[in-house]
C-alpha cells in the first residue's frame, strides 16, 4: 500500500511531539519516504553540549540507512514557527547525499498551521550542491 503525503505529515507531527530540546524549546519532527516505500521519522534530540545536537532530518535519515534504505524520495519537516521553516544547512547536504533520482526530492515543511504547507525540491534549496560525483564515486554502486 503507497504511503500517502498526508500519511507523511501526520507521522511528522507525532515525531515533533517526541522532541528532546529542553534547551531551545524549538520543537522538530521529521518524517521521510524512501524509494521502498518505507516510512521513517526522527525528532531534534538536543544536548547540553550544544554541538552534540542532532536535527530531526539527520535522525530519520540515518534511521533509514541503518535499516539499509538510501534512496530517500521525500521528506517533510514539522515545526512550531509561524511559517513553514525548511532544514538547515547541514541537513541539505545531508538529504542531497541520500536524494533518490538527484536533487529532485520532493521536500515539504510545515508550520503551526498544517493546512499551508510549503514545498520544494533539493535543488531549489541546495542550488551546485557538493554531491558524490564530485569526488568521481557512482553514488549507485553504493545505493541499494
Amino acid at each position: 500500500m503507497e504511503i500517502t503525503e498526508d500519511q507523511l505529515i501526520q507521522e511528522a507531527l507525532k515525531a515533533k511531539e517526541r522532541a528532546y530540546c529542553p534547551y531551545s524549546n524549538f520543537r522538530v519532527g521529521c518524517s521521510l519516504l524512501t524509494k521502498n516505500n518505507k516510512l521513517y521519522t526522527g525528532c531534534n534530540v538536543e544536548n547540553a553540549s550544544y554541538g552534540l545536537c542532532v536535527c530531526a532530518e539527520r535522525v530519520a535519515i540515518c534511521k533509514a540507512v541503518s535499516e539499509g534504505d538510501r534512496q530517500i524520495s521525500t521528506i517533510v519537516v514539522s515545526c512550531d514557527t509561524d511559517e513553514p521553516t525548511f532544514p538547515c544547512g547541514m541537513c541539505r547536504q545531508t538529504i542531497i547525499e541520500f536524494c533518490y533520482s538527484g536533487n529532485d526530492i520532493k521536500i515539504i515543511a510545515l508550520g503551526k498551521d498544517q493546512s499551508k504547507p510549503k514545498y520544494s525540491k533539493g535543488s531549489d534549496v541546495i542550488p551546485f550542491a557538493f554531491v558524490p560525483k564530485d569526488l568521481n564515486v557512482d553514488p549507485q554502486l553504493e545505493k541499494k
